[in-house]
C-alpha cells in the first residue's frame, strides 16, 4: 500500500502536470509551465523512491545519473532545428520504457487479472509501435534517410497482417500471460511502427510524431493501471489526450485527415512531391534594391519558416525590422501553425530573439491583412505560402489553409536555392511577376539587407 503522505505528494505532482500542461498554452507562460512541470517529475520520483525504498538502488541511481548527464547534454547542444528529433528521441524513449516495464511485469500478472492482462498487452505493443515508429522519424528528420515516402509492393497487406498478428498475440498474452509471448508481441509492435511511419513524407512527419506522442501518452497511463500507480495514469492520460488533441489540429491545419496523411502514399501518393530544383526564370535582385521597397513601405509582413531556423537568422532578422518600426513601418509576423517542423518552431525561435509576442500573428488572424500589405518578406518559408494548396488537386499540399502571402502588393523571397520545400514540389509564387527573388544564407543576406536599409 502506498502511504497516505505519498499519495498527497503524488496528487500535488498530478496537479503540477496539469498546471503545466495549462501554461504551455500561451508562449508568454511556456516557459513557466515547463519548470512547473518539470519540478512535478523530480517531485514523483523522490515519493517513489523513498515510500518503495527499492532494493537494487546503486544500479537505479548509475542509470538515473547516466540519463541526467545525457539528458542535459543533449539539450544543451541541440539545434533549433534539430528540435523536431529530440522529441522524436524523447517520445520514442518513453514508448519503448513503458514496453519494456511491461515485460518485466508479465511474471506478476495472474491468469484470472484480464482487465490487468490487457493493459500490460496493450502497453507492450502500443509501446513498441511508438518507439520503433519515433526511431524512423528521427531519421526521416535527421535525413539519415530520405524524407519522401518508402513504400513496397506488398505493404497494405503485410501492415494489416501484422495488425491483425498483434491483436491475436494480445488476446494470447492476455489468456495466458507468458513471457515468450510478450516479446512476440514486441516485436510485431517494432515491425508495425516502422511500416506505419515509412509511408509518410514531407511535411508530414511532424504530425505522425505527435500521434507517437499520443500512443506513448497511453501506454504510461495503461502502465500505471499495471503498476497500481495512479500519478502515471494521470500523467499518461494528459499526454495522451494533449498528443491526440494536437494531432488532430496540426492534421486541421494540413487541410488532411489523419489518415490520409498516414496512408495516403499508399493508396497513391498524397506525400509525394518532385523534389528537383526548377530551371525555370525568376525575378532576383540584390540587398540594395530590396532594401528600398522595405524602406518604402507602410506595411510590410514577415513569413518566418525553417530555413530561417537553419540559418540562425532570427536576431538579424529582429535587427531588421527594428529598424524598419524606427521609419514608422507597421510590421507583423504571419506565423503558420505548421512552419518549420513542429508545431510552434517559429514562435520559440522568435522569442529567443525577444521579439515581443504582440507582432507574432496567427494565420487565421493575419490572413486578412495581405490584401493590404506592400511587402511580404519570406524568409526561409515555402510550402506554407505556396498557391498550389489552393489551386493545384494533385499536389501533396492541396487543401492546406495557407498564408495569402500572394495577395500582396509585392513579395520578398530569401532563398538560399531553388530547391522545394519540404512538401518535394513548386512554388507557382516565386514565377509571379510581383515577386522578387534574394538569394543566399538568410544570416548573411538579412546583414546585408539591414547594413542597404540604414542608407536608404
Amino acid at each position: 500500500m502506498i502511504p497516505t503522505w505519498a499519495q498527497i505528494g503524488y496528487l500535488v505532482s498530478a496537479v503540477c502536470f496539469i498546471v503545466a500542461l495549462k501554461a504551455l498554452s500561451s508562449p508568454r507562460s511556456a516557459r513557466t509551465g515547463n519548470l512547473i512541470g518539470a519540478a512535478g517529475a523530480v517531485l514523483a520520483v523522490l515519493i517513489t523512491f523513498a515510500a518503495y525504498k527499492p532494493h537494487h538502488l546503486a544500479p537505479i541511481l548509475i542509470a538515473l545519473i547516466i540519463g541526467t548527464i545525457g539528458g542535459v547534454i543533449g539539450s544543451r547542444r541541440v539545434q533549433m532545428t534539430q528540435m523536431p528529433q529530440l522529441v522524436a528521441l524523447f517520445n520514442g524513449v518513453g514508448g519503448g520504457a513503458a514496453a519494456l516495464v511491461a515485460l518485466l511485469e508479465l511474471g506478476e500478472v495472474s491468469a484470472d487479472a484480464t482487465v490487468a492482462a490487457i493493459a500490460t498487452a496493450f502497453t507492450i505493443l502500443v509501446g513498441a509501435i511508438s518507439f520503433s515508429g519515433s526511431v524512423v522519424t528521427f531519421a526521416k528528420l535527421q535525413e539519415l534517410m530520405t524524407t519522401r515516402p518508402v513504400t513496397f509492393p506488398g505493404l497494405p497487406v503485410l501492415f494489416i497482417a501484422s495488425l491483425l498478428g498483434g491483436v491475436a498475440l494480445g488476446v494470447w498474452l492476455v489468456s495466458d500471460p507468458r513471457v515468450w509471448v510478450g516479446v512476440l508481441l514486441c516485436l510485431v509492435g517494432l515491425a508495425i511502427g516502422v511500416m506505419l511511419v515509412l509511408p509518410v513524407g514531407g511535411a508530414d512527419v511532424p504530425i505522425v510524431i505527435s500521434l507517437l506522442n499520443a500512443f506513448t501518452g497511453l501506454t504510461v497511463a495503461a502502465g500505471g493501471y499495471v503498476l497500481g500507480n495512479t500519478l502515471l495514469l494521470v500523467a499518461g492520460t494528459l499526454v495522451g489526450a494533449a498528443g491526440t488533441l494536437l494531432t488532430k489540429l496540426m492534421a486541421d491545419a494540413m487541410g488532411r485527415s489523419v489518415f490520409n496523411i498516414l496512408f495516403g502514399a499508399i493508396r497513391g501518393g498524397s506525400t509525394l512531391g518532385a523534389g528537383t530544383a526548377s530551371d525555370r526564370p525568376v525575378i532576383s535582385a540584390g540587398p540594395e534594391d530590396v532594401a528600398i521597397l522595405l524602406g518604402y513601405a507602410n506595411k510590410v509582413i514577415i513569413v518566418p519558416g525553417y530555413g530561417l531556423a537553419v540559418a540562425q537568422a532570427q536576431h538579424t532578422l529582429r535587427d531588421l525590422v527594428e529598424e524598419l518600426h524606427s521609419r514608422g513601418v507597421k510590421v507583423d509576423y504571419a506565423i503558420h501553425p505548421v512552419a518549420g517542423r513542429m508545431p510552434g518552431h517559429m514562435n520559440v525561435l522568435l522569442a529567443e530573439a525577444q521579439v515581443p509576442y504582440e507582432q507574432l500573428r496567427e494565420m487565421d488572424d493575419i490572413n486578412g491583412d495581405f490584401k493590404t500589405t506592400d511587402v511580404v518578406l519570406v524568409v526561409g518559408a515555402n510550402d506554407v505560402v505556396n498557391p498550389a494548396a489552393r489551386t493545384t488537386p494533385s499536389a501533396p499540399i492541396y487543401g492546406m489553409p495557407i498564408l495569402n502571402a500572394d495577395e500582396a502588393q509585392r513579395v520578398i523571397f530569401l532563398k538560399r536555392s531553388m530547391r522545394p520545400g519540404f512538401a518535394g514540389i513548386e512554388n507557382e509564387l516565386l514565377y509571379d511577376p510581383k515577386t522578387t527573388l534574394l538569394f543566399g544564407d538568410a544570416r548573411d543576406t538579412l546583414t546585408k539587407l539591414l547594413t542597404a536599409l540604414k542608407t536608404v
